[in-house]
């Protein structure tokens, strides 16, 4: 999860408060009105508060990770591009039906302090990320609004259900190219640095 190189689709979109594309959908929570759109390549979703001084990132991926990938290495990877970092409060918290990680942190990236509020959750073999990036002074102000977002925000019915992939014998379980995909998505990085010029 190389912290936010969220990989959009083509023909993906949010049409009202839900998003989908050809490998997956979901529900988000109410959008506050101060929260602008933004269309950044690479990532599925991002909105800008400029009076707040916070950017919030939404990447969502089935099939690389979903499965075999602990919810701690999953959120250490979102951040491994940035330095001086410092977890100011982690726990597992209930969110759509599953376990997600909960993690607040301080961290640089290029010399510059951020306060960061990230939510990761492992559902139906798909990973998703819901970051907040704040300036340390708005942090606590910016807090509350993206919490509620991410409480209400909800997983859709997959169109291609994990079901109806092949079955393979455990034998080719144990080889790496078996899942050639998954080989793929590690090089891919999903990092929040790759989307600093955000904020």
């Amino acid at each position: 999860m190389a912290m936010l190189a969220l990989s959009g689709c083509s023909g993906s979109g949010l049409r009202g408060d839900v998003y989908r594309d050809k490998e997956l959908a979901f529900r988000l929570g109410g959008i506050p009105p101060t929260w602008a759109r933004l269309e950044v390549k690479n990532v599925r979703l991002a909105f800008r508060d400029e009076s707040a001084e916070a950017t919030v990132l939404v990447n969502a991926r089935c099939g690389s990770d979903g499965d075999d990938v602990p919810l701690v290495a999953l959120t250490q990877h979102l951040f491994m591009l940035f330095t001086e970092r410092e977890t100011i409060e982690q726990k597992v918290v209930p969110l759509d039906g599953r376990e997600a990680m909960h993690t607040v942190m301080r961290a640089k990236l290029d010399g510059v302090p951020k306060m960061f509020d990230a939510f990761v959750l492992k559902k139906d073999g798909c990973v998703y990320d819901f970051v907040a990036i704040s300036a340390p002074p708005t942090f606590d102000t910016n807090r509350q609004a993206f919490e509620n977002f991410v409480a209400r925000a909800a997983t859709r019915r997959r169109r291609r259900s994990i079901a109806s992939r092949p079955v393979l014998p455990r034998s080719a379980l144990r080889s790496p190219l078996a899942f050639p995909h998954r080989r793929r998505s590690r090089r891919s990085s999903n990092s929040l640095a790759t989307s600093s010029s955000l904020f």
